[in-house]
């Protein structure tokens, strides 16, 4: 399999316009546990070549996610927002996509980035993100967004990175679901000790009976 390298391409055409581009991505939507998260990954024109091994996440080991992830942290200015199963739940999975992005752009907002004034790149061919936000904000939607340009790459890796965390450390404390490697996903393993032991309170319910 051919891995591609993202560029910054896109992310050019879009600081003629606006002084900061905003990468971002999601991960987690199809697990059966824990959160949906959403990485955001400000950048300025200027900030120079991206991390070497920054790839898309899912063609990454975990090693190297996990060693690149503090270089893109250094690269440009990064946030993560999380939507939990509870609210999963409650409001169905397009919602929850929507407040983890809100929540990844107040925080990046709280680190000093002019969120209003920036371009938003968004992977996908779906606007999650703008029925979540009180004030407008431009988005561009790309597919394959995650592959292709660095910026939307770089959030889905700080996304995943700190979602895995989570999950690693959910796994210590409700032990037989084998989060520490599946992450929530539906694995063999997972679905056979949920049908063991029932789910847990980080269990998406509604996701169960489907």
């Amino acid at each position: 399999m051919t891995v591609v390298s993202p560029t910054l391409d896109h992310e050019r055409e879009l600081w003629a316009e606006a002084p900061v581009v905003i990468g971002m991505d999601e991960v987690g939507r199809g697990a059966l546990a824990g959160p949906v998260s959403v990485g955001a990954l400000a950048l300025r024109d200027g900030c120079g070549p991206h991390p070497e091994h920054l790839r898309d996440s899912k063609a990454m080991t975990a090693l190297r996610r996990t060693a690149t992830a503090p270089l893109v942290r250094e690269w440009g200015v990064s946030a993560v927002g999380h939507a939990s199963n509870d609210e999963i739940d409650r409001f169905g999975i397009q919602v929850a996509l929507g407040l983890a992005g809100r929540r990844a752009l107040v925080a990046l907002h709280a680190l000093g980035v002019h969120v209003p004034s920036a371009a938003i790149l968004l992977d996908g061919t779906h606007d999650w993100l703008a029925p979540a936000l009180r004030v407008p904000v431009r988005t561009v939607l790309r597919a394959k967004a995650d592959r292709d340009c660095a910026s939307v790459s770089g959030a889905a890796l700080v996304a995943k990175v700190e979602r895995d965390e989570r999950m690693v450390e959910a796994d210590a404390v409700h032990a037989g679901y084998a989060w520490a490697s599946n992450k929530g996903y539906g694995s063999a393993e997972h679905l056979a000790a949920i049908s063991e032991l029932g789910p847990t309170a980080l269990h998406r319910r509604t996701w169960l009976h489907r």
